[in-house]
């Protein structure tokens, strides 16, 4: 029986491009480019500092990725990467990201957030998009220095609510995410806004939505059928 639901932040209830379009003044046609830059190296230096074991928070690691997209993209306004940064802990929520939580809480159900971030990110983020009041707690992975997908990050929502893994619907937009977290146990839910392939991993998820809608129908029918 389903008893927490665990959200991913970034990308899920969380639009990181939102970062980047604040700066459209000063990215112009790049704004893109490098936004899709930036999250690509956030992800790929919180992956190869686990293999490393040279962890380094997601604040720096947020810092250090935006440092190559710009020099990458060419960007040379040095007063861009802090505005960018000074927004990302103010990203846009995505549509029914507050309703997703406050339905989950009316059926009954404990929420939280599972995130690389910091917990002072997470903090400011949450709060700015108005989805902190939905959650019951806010997991970071600082807790145990290592990024997802490593299997002892996924346990942390077990540990906080005393809960086993088939209990906990886990949800996010990332497909490596899903896949780290289904290989851990969770049920799953692909938040797949863009039409993207399944990862060729050897976990996958139990359902896949284009988005946040329809969500708490899926996990309704979950508890059916348990």
């Amino acid at each position: 029986m389903i008893r927490v639901v665990a959200f991913d932040a970034y990308g899920t209830l969380l639009d990181f491009n939102s970062a980047a379009a604040g700066c459209a003044d000063a990215l112009g046609d790049k704004t893109a480019l490098v936004s899709e830059l930036w999250r690509r190296k956030q992800l790929e230096y919180t992956w190869l500092r686990s293999l490393m074991d040279r962890h380094a928070d997601f604040r720096r690691v947020t810092a250090d990725a935006l440092d190559f997209a710009l020099e990458a993209a060419g960007i040379a306004d040095r007063t861009v990467a802090p505005r960018m940064l000074a927004l990302y802990d103010r990203l846009a929520p995505y549509p029914h990201a507050a309703e997703t939580l406050a339905t989950c809480r009316g059926m009954g159900l404990a929420t939280c957030v599972l995130s690389n971030g910091t917990p002072d990110m997470l903090t400011a983020g949450l709060s700015s998009a108005g989805l902190a009041e939905g959650l019951d707690a806010v997991l970071s992975i600082e807790s145990v220095g290592v990024y997802k997908p490593r299997q002892n990050v996924y346990r942390l929502v077990c540990d906080r609510f005393d809960t086993i893994p088939p209990e906990v619907a886990f949800v996010s937009a990332n497909g490596w995410d899903v896949a780290g977290a289904a290989a851990f146990g969770f049920r799953v839910a692909w938040i797949n806004r863009a039409g993207a392939p399944l990862e060729r991993l050897p976990a996958g998820p139990a359902a896949t939505l284009d988005s946040l809608a329809g969500l708490t129908d899926v996990i309704a029918r979950w508890r059916d059928e348990d």
